[in-house]
């Protein structure tokens, strides 16, 4: 064998052996899941850096969140109004990371122009998820425009006394729409004094994303906070086999809402914590 050959077999063996080692790390792509985090986590730094701290995670999914300074020699935040020549920069900072965009939020617009808007610039970023809490009168036109572009309408529960704190509202406000359904955050469900297995199990099938965490109530003021997934009340394994059951698909972002100056360690942890979970879980 001539020395190219050889040299080209070495290399298509190379390739081969490092996506086969890429594909054991995240052993949640094979199910549809993107687990990736809320650049929020990270919003004492800019989104640049957000991408940075993500990707040493040993994550490759993003949701990208409106208030956050998008640095990296750009000026400006990650505001779904941002002019095509700050989308496209941003767009190659993702590439240049590897990086996907898979949702955006919590975000809200005030009309019916700004919505469409907004969907636009979900279109252009290839986002697949806009996470929301809309005033109710606006789903007249959301949910059509959701089904026009294709793009998912995740309702997200912030805590009691939210507006979208229980999962009975995703089930009131949804519609049939398969493009809208919940943005399930199964912390703030647990601060609301609900349990997260219940929750998902009456969402069954409408669950279009998750914003992921473990909280534990430790603190001398009683409150909750983020800890390290699975070792907290969120019931993190159980919660992996319902979604395994419920055959979920799409953008799972862990948001480490403590330690903000230094939470990249914790996150890490907890993704390496989700996919042991996910490989030792069986579906009932």
């Amino acid at each position: 064998m001539k020395l190219s050959a050889r040299l080209g077999a070495a290399l298509t063996l190379l390739l081969v052996t490092s996506l086969s080692v890429l594909a054991q790390k995240m052993p949640e792509d094979k199910a549809g899941w993107k687990l990736g985090a809320q650049s929020y986590s990270f919003r004492l730094f800019s989104f640049a850096e957000a991408l940075r701290k993500i990707d040493s995670c040993g994550l490759k999914y993003v949701e990208a969140f409106p208030g956050q300074t998008i640095g990296g020699g750009l000026e400006g935040k990650m505001d779904f109004k941002m002019d095509a020549a700050s989308r496209n920069a941003v767009r190659k900072m993702l590439k240049d990371k590897g990086i996907t965009v898979v949702a955006y939020g919590v975000v809200r617009a005030k009309d019916e122009a700004e919505w469409t808007q907004l969907f636009e610039f979900a279109k252009d970023l290839g986002i697949q998820n806009i996470n929301t809490e809309p005033d109710p009168n606006q789903f007249a036109y959301i949910i059509p425009l959701a089904e026009k572009y294709k793009i998912n309408v995740a309702l997200h529960n912030h805590p009691k006394p939210s507006r979208y704190w229980h999962p009975d509202t995703v089930q009131k406000y949804a519609g049939n729409s398969k493009y809208v359904g919940a943005c399930a955050d199964i912390g703030h469900w647990v601060r609301s004094g609900l349990d997260p297995i219940q929750c998902l199990k009456q969402l069954n099938g409408r669950v279009l994303g998750m914003h992921f965490k473990d909280v534990k109530k430790d603190t001398p003021d009683g409150k909750y906070h983020d800890v390290v997934w699975g070792t907290g009340d969120c019931k993190v394994e159980q919660v992996i086999a319902e979604l395994k059951r419920q055959k979920f698909k799409g953008p799972i972002s862990a948001e480490y809402e403590y330690h903000w100056e230094n939470n990249g360690p914790e996150i890490a942890e907890s993704a390496r914590n989700f996919r042991t979970f996910f490989e030792k879980t069986k579906v009932q």
